[in-house]
């Protein structure tokens, strides 16, 4: 990924936005093209759903990528993947074939540019708890990140808390390794306090505080930036923005904000569009571009 020419927060999508429009409704080329009449130039993307023939790509595909890349002024940012820890009947993966994955797509990542990794830990409880050799995995994995230049970045994702305990195990062990290889993406999902117009609640609402981000923002690379509600206003209605990205400025956080869609219509190609645009409104209007 070329780093942006000058500090401070930028604007990006996720793939994610359109996942079930994908070979439907619209293929890579037409989500780059509608990022870049957005002026939203950073990508993430969801490799195994995105990647043809992943994990082992053609060239002709790869050349494909570099191609769009350049034609649509795309920057590669997140590689979205899974570190599967339930590939075999009866049994977790050890740390070695958990590496092996690891590892592929940490070589696969830097090639098609990107620097940041949305690295999917296996969990062992509906509080996302990670696997209990995460921290194996990731110590024998950060030489091979560090060597390529790729950042692997568990998502922090409701119902986690940014206080909640696992957290605190990534910092230490972030501080503890004493390594920029190894940090967080931030789902803005974290920080919603109520459910969408029309969308049933699916927890009880116990968000994370806008302020809690501020002790975590070194090891932020990316996040994600949730949307549920966009209204006709320009504004998410379940999710304070306002005051989490003025506390990204203040502190001078330099990254990419992703837009990641999970409303209602998801399957609704207009209703997507609409949603995504109005949601960059919005963030230029908080970024003052």
């Amino acid at each position: 990924m070329q780093a942006p020419q000058k500090p401070g927060i930028h604007r990006g999508v996720s793939t994610y936005c359109w996942y079930p429009l994908y070979n439907v409704n619209m293929d890579l080329e037409d989500s780059m093209e509608i990022m870049q009449d957005m002026g939203a130039h950073g990508i993430e993307i969801l490799a195994d759903g995105i990647i043809d023939g992943y994990p082992y790509p053609s060239k002709e595909w790869l050349n494909k990528w570099f191609a769009l890349c350049d034609h649509y002024e795309i920057v590669p940012v997140e590689y979205g993947h899974w570190v599967e820890s339930r590939l075999y009947r009866g049994r977790e993966c050890t740390v070695e074939e958990s590496l092996e994955q690891l590892i592929h797509d940490i070589k696969l990542a830097s090639y098609m540019g990107f620097t940041c990794m949305r690295t999917k830990l296996g969990v062992i409880d509906e509080i996302l708890t990670p696997t209990q050799i995460w921290r194996d995995v990731i110590r024998k994995a950060l030489p091979y990140a560090e060597k390529y230049n790729v950042v692997m970045q568990p998502e922090i994702h409701a119902p986690t808390k940014l206080t909640d305990q696992m957290i605190m195990d990534y910092v230490e062990f972030i501080e503890k390794e004493d390594t920029q290889f190894f940090g967080f993406n931030v789902d803005f999902g974290t920080f919603q306090y109520r459910a969408a117009d029309g969308m049933p609640s699916f927890r009880p609402f116990d968000p994370s505080k806008p302020e809690d981000i501020i002790p975590l923002l070194p090891y932020i690379h990316c996040c994600h930036a949730k949307y549920y509600n966009m209204s006709e206003d320009f504004d998410e209605t379940t999710i304070p923005y306002v005051e989490v990205v003025n506390i990204m400025k203040e502190h001078g956080w330099n990254g990419y904000l992703l837009s990641e869609y999970e409303g209602m219509h998801k399957e609704n190609y207009n209703h997507c569009m609409t949603q995504v645009k109005r949601h960059h409104v919005m963030l230029k209007r908080l970024l003052g571009e």
